[in-house]
């Protein structure tokens, strides 16, 4: 998120950092007045209750994680497999959207509508690798292969603790991503992706703890 201009925003990208660092529980209304230096009462004059505050943090992470990676996208240009590592680099190995992204995975397994939520948002990202996948490989069963690969590289790779013998996990997520893009091995022009930026489209239930 750029420049904070309103106390709303304030306040949503102070809910986004508690998300972050703690979970969906972690989002109370006095520890997030206490983090931005004022009175739990002020919360009140811009949001209705604790769940319309929990939703606008939804929206803003939504547009970032979406809306703002593909314009990017856009303007960066490049070619399609260009397009889709961009993307996934945006997206998971950002320091502000990844931590988000991971919490609201966690939180999507508690509460179905964040679950609705957070497969709207993949089955975008889905797309957008779809859609770059498509312009060199022709057979659609292999792009869908691919882009769920694409997913699972860029996601999985957060969660998985084994090693690699004789290997860090940064070349191996290169190599995997050359892989899914098509990228012949060795190719001198090909970009190499650290572990944290492995190639995909741009990321149930949470827990409904009052703040107080």
């Amino acid at each position: 998120m750029g420049a904070l201009r309103t106390r709303r925003e304030q306040w949503i990208e102070e809910g986004l950092r508690a998300l972050a660092a703690g979970g969906v529980d972690a989002v109370r209304i006095e520890a997030l007045a206490k983090a931005l230096g004022v009175t739990k009462g002020g919360f009140y004059g811009y949001f209705a209750d604790r769940d319309a505050l929990l939703t606008e943090m939804l929206d803003t992470w939504e547009r970032e994680s979406v809306d703002d990676v593909i314009e990017r996208v856009e303007q960066e240009g490049g070619n399609p497999r260009d397009k889709v590592r961009l993307a996934g680099q945006l997206t998971f190995s950002s320091d502000r959207l990844l931590p988000i992204d991971l919490a609201i995975r966690e939180w999507a397994r508690r509460d179905p509508t964040v679950a609705d939520r957070l497969r709207r948002v993949d089955n975008k990202r889905m797309q957008l690798a779809r859609d770059a996948i498509s312009t060199f490989c022709a057979d659609p069963d292999e792009v869908e292969a691919r882009a769920l690969l694409a997913f699972c590289t860029a996601i999985g790779s957060h969660f998985l603790a084994a090693d690699h013998p004789g290997r860090t996990r940064a070349p191996v997520i290169a190599r995997a991503a050359d892989i899914i893009l098509d990228v012949p091995h060795g190719n001198p022009g090909a970009e190499s992706l650290t572990s944290s930026q492995a190639p995909g489209p741009g990321p149930g239930p949470a827990g409904n703890a009052e703040g107080s």
